[in-house]
């Protein structure tokens, strides 16, 4: 269980959370992103649910940035009540078809009305929120003892499949607001960096212990046409026009049929933890 060493990071220009049209696009197809966005690993969800304070008796999780519920449902499966905050009401609307409670704001905004939390998750979701007033708004939210949990997917791609998409992307979307990753490396370092900001603004509260790093390695496998019904819904492509996405598409399709039409993705999904003390 690494703790994170303080980084006190320099703030990006390109900071996710300053982008709030991206950040709120993902419900352009709402339905495809239930399907085809990966799951996580049972083995994180069961951690959250076992060291918070609700263990044994329901724990109460608030899943930020909820989306149409994926990890929600995961926490249900496992024994939680689930609240979801959700700022697109194209998502939350699913998301309480397949049955997840949903206030639909951005989580800066929302108002906990003195509930209170034995889990703070967020899942693929908390680069787009600010990761100041973030951080308060959970410790809010939190009861003392409860855990914040941010966590993510970060894939490991095959250098083909990456190769491919950042060429044809970059001639697409030349304007693009981020750069994307063309090595596994550069992606954990992404993460890192951001991880190192989420923790500096963790600690700036008070209201947490030292944040701890969790980390669940794991692996897929994906036909070519699941990984092309995946990619439009990540948000380098949820804002681009049909015909530059379907260019996107083709070029990456036929870096896949050149592996022969399928590939595996080694995953490492990155939860950072911290603890709710009764000292603020």
């Amino acid at each position: 269980m690494p703790t994170l060493p303080s980084g006190r990071s320099r703030p990006s220009e390109q900071e996710p959370h300053q982008h709030r049209e991206m950040a709120e696009s993902f419900g352009s197809d709402a339905e495809r992103y239930d399907r085809a966005r990966p799951r996580y690993p049972d083995a994180l969800v069961e951690r959250i649910v076992a060291e918070g304070p609700g263990h044994g008796t329901g724990p109460y999780v608030l899943d930020v940035g909820c989306g149409t519920g994926i990890a929600a449902r995961q926490f249900q499966a496992a024994g939680c009540k689930v609240l979801g905050v959700e700022p697109d009401p194209r998502m939350a609307a699913l998301a309480r078809r397949l049955g997840v409670d949903v206030d639909v704001s951005a989580f800066e905004a929302w108002d906990p009305a003195g509930r209170a939390f034995d889990a703070v998750v967020a899942a693929q979701a908390w680069h787009w929120i600010d990761p100041v007033a973030g951080a308060a708004k959970a410790a809010r939210a939190l009861r003392t003892g409860g855990r914040l949990a941010p966590f993510w997917n970060v894939p490991q791609l095959p250098s083909e499949v990456t190769a491919a998409f950042a060429a044809v992307y970059r001639r697409v979307a030349p304007d693009a607001p981020f750069s994307l990753p063309t090595t596994t490396e550069q992606a954990m370092d992404g993460h890192r960096r951001l991880a190192t900001r989420v923790a500096d603004a963790v600690r700036g509260t008070g209201a947490f212990g030292d944040p701890e790093e969790w980390r669940f390695d794991w692996e897929w496998s994906y036909t070519r046409d699941a990984w092309l019904d995946q990619m439009p819904t990540h948000g380098a492509l949820t804002r681009l026009p049909p015909g530059k996405v379907a260019e996107v598409l083709e070029c990456v399709g036929s870096a896949v049929d050149a592996m022969g039409g399928s590939f595996t993705v080694r995953y490492a999904t990155v939860a950072l933890t911290a603890v709710r003390t009764s000292g603020a």
